[in-house]
């Protein structure tokens, strides 16, 4: 699994597979994906056939937000940062601690899946693409698997984490993919590969979000059922939780809350 992680760093540097290098930091990158699950994860997200530029003016590995509508950073910004936060995530050696590592990592998400789809996210169709190379493995086809909704069991915990299946983690729950759904809310990925999000999150029988913003979520869950990327819809739950939890921390220290 180590590699799988591994195989996309090229495009923190907006190379091909092509013309990608098979080293970085002293680990080797790039290298193939077992069982079709790069071109399967990179269906759920992108067309298929040749890239196209899709918006204008933006040709960059950095990712649009569909939170701000801007760069999700820039070389600016981050320079002398982004090269060690890669090299750190990456030189993992444990394959569970590796996709701990990729659900936390701040930088990851920084990234486009392609330069011709900017809004999408590198981070989450990395996690992606190991979610359906665990399940191929345990014998599962695509039309075997489900989005599965995993809750916190009290209030002060976070939910239960599945190695290499989960595919992102907040503290009230956690999405899954897997073909042993059990009790919990779930709906099916569908027939095969597809920009799909909409369509499988709208069928959930349960929602997820719970948060004390009633409002806010309301509109994160109008938007989710909008997009049909899914890297695109994990990076936007997650830049979403984000932004709230900032506006939150700035309502206290203004004292918006007394």
């Amino acid at each position: 699994m180590l590699s799988v992680y591994r195989h996309d760093v090229h495009k923190s540097r907006g190379r091909s597979h092509e013309d990608a290098a098979a080293e970085f930091a002293g680990v080797p990158v790039n290298e193939p994906v077992p069982l079709g699950a790069d071109s399967d994860a990179a269906l759920l997200s992108r067309p298929r056939g040749e890239p196209a530029q899709s918006v204008k003016n933006h040709i960059s590995p950095f990712r649009l937000s569909l939170v701000t509508g801007e760069t999700a950073t820039s070389a600016g910004r981050v320079e002398g940062g982004i090269r060690s936060a890669l090299a750190e995530l990456v030189q993992t050696e444990d394959p569970v601690e590796m996709h701990a590592a990729w659900l936390e990592s701040a930088v990851a998400s920084i990234f486009n899946e392609s330069v011709y789809y900017p809004y999408t996210s590198l981070k989450f169709h990395t996690l992606l693409t190991a979610a359906l190379v665990d399940n191929y493995r345990a014998g599962c086809g695509f039309d075997d698997l489900y989005l599965v909704v995993d809750r916190s069991e009290d209030a002060e915990a976070d939910p239960r984490v599945v190695p290499h299946r989960t595919v992102l983690v907040l503290p009230s729950f956690a999405l899954r993919i897997t073909g042993e759904p059990g009790e919990k809310p779930a709906a099916r990925l569908g027939a095969a590969p597809a920009m799909s999000w909409a369509d499988v999150w709208t069928r959930l029988p349960e929602h997820p979000f719970d948060g004390d913003d009633g409002r806010m979520w309301r509109v994160v869950d109008a938007q989710l059922r909008r997009i049909q990327s899914w890297s695109t819809a994990l990076q936007f739950i997650e830049e979403s939780y984000g932004w709230w939890r900032a506006m939150r921390r700035s309502s206290r220290l203004g004292g918006g809350e007394q």
